[in-house]
């Protein structure tokens, strides 16, 4: 079922809604091929009409062909509160671009995108969506709402993330922080989606967890897509020669040769891997981890089944 994008025929001048689009209905085409076609993706444009509503928006035409009476649905309909959260400190931007590209993107750029295919889907379900930012503040926090101009709103905001920055202005990362603060702020239940490389040298793993059980507790629904670059990050494919690595965070650089760090490198962001998968698993948390370079369905896709799984 997978559906690769054609990044190629697109450009910087399409905005991000376009994009979004585009995405989705790739995504639902491969997922109607797939061995899941009979997976309910369909987006109802009218609910059935209830005894002793207002007879004001039935769809009459609807009616003259179906002989059932349908109410058209309103934007401030909503099925389902979500939320989306964005890491948007430095290390959300490894690899960098030396120029904006849609053919080569970095964590923050697929998180940005992820994002908006979501914000398609919920629109077209008539979800409701708020967007919280961070990195070493919380950069934007809006409360869930539905409606199209919220949605665009929220559409201007993430295509401002898609600006270049200068790499030389770091901005830590404050997961654990920002997601206590977050989680007061989310008053109705709702289902939360974080995109984040969970990197946050101020605090070990039991607190970043905790800072996702503070959402649990509050009795949201949590999926962390953990994005992160599979074949540098994790694989650590670097070729055998000197480098020098730079703290993308706090601007700290060291100079070794690529196999002298190699072992104890891997072993290192294997432990960390481990460690934040059973104890997402221990505090109820969905964790995907998504590798920016295996596009778009492992994001749809789940959310798409932990809605069904709350739904039903």
């Amino acid at each position: 079922m997978a559906y690769t994008i054609d990044f190629s025929s697109l450009t910087q001048y399409d905005n991000l809604e376009l994009i979004a689009k585009q995405v989705v209905e790739g995504f639902i085409i491969g997922l109607h091929k797939s061995p899941l076609h009979g997976f309910s993706v369909e987006f109802a444009e009218h609910r059935q009409y209830n005894t002793g509503e207002p007879t004001k928006h039935i769809d009459w035409k609807l009616y003259a062909r179906t002989d059932k009476l349908f109410v058209k649905r309103y934007e401030e309909e909503t099925n389902l509160r979500c939320h989306i959260i964005i890491d948007n400190s430095s290390s959300m931007y490894f690899p960098v671009q030396s120029t904006y590209s849609l053919q080569s993107l970095n964590k923050i750029y697929f998180s940005v995108y992820a994002a908006a295919a979501l914000i398609q889907i919920f629109k077209n379900q008539r979800d409701a969506v708020g967007l919280s930012v961070f990195s070493d503040t919380l950069e934007l926090h809006t409360h869930a709402r539905g409606g199209t101009m919220h949605q665009k709103m929220i559409y201007r905001e993430l295509e401002k993330i898609l600006q270049p920055i200068t790499i030389e202005t770091h901005k830590n990362s404050m997961v654990t922080e920002t997601l206590h603060t977050i989680a007061e702020r989310i008053h109705k239940r709702s289902l939360v989606i974080i995109f984040s490389d969970m990197f946050e040298s101020s605090a070990n793993t039991e607190d970043l967890l905790l800072a996702l059980q503070h959402l649990r507790h509050n009795k949201h629904e949590v999926i962390l897509f953990h994005t992160y670059h599979k074949k540098m990050e994790f694989d650590f494919a670097f070729e055998n020669r000197l480098y020098k690595f730079v703290d993308m965070e706090s601007g700290g650089e060291i100079k070794i040769h690529s196999n002298q760090i190699r072992d104890y490198y891997k072993q290192a962001i294997g432990d960390f891997f481990q460690e934040l998968t059973l104890k997402c698993g221990r505090y109820q948390v969905d964790m995907i981890t998504a590798d920016i370079n295996k596009g778009f369905d492992q994001i749809l896709l789940p959310y798409l089944l932990k809605r069904q799984s709350i739904s039903s």
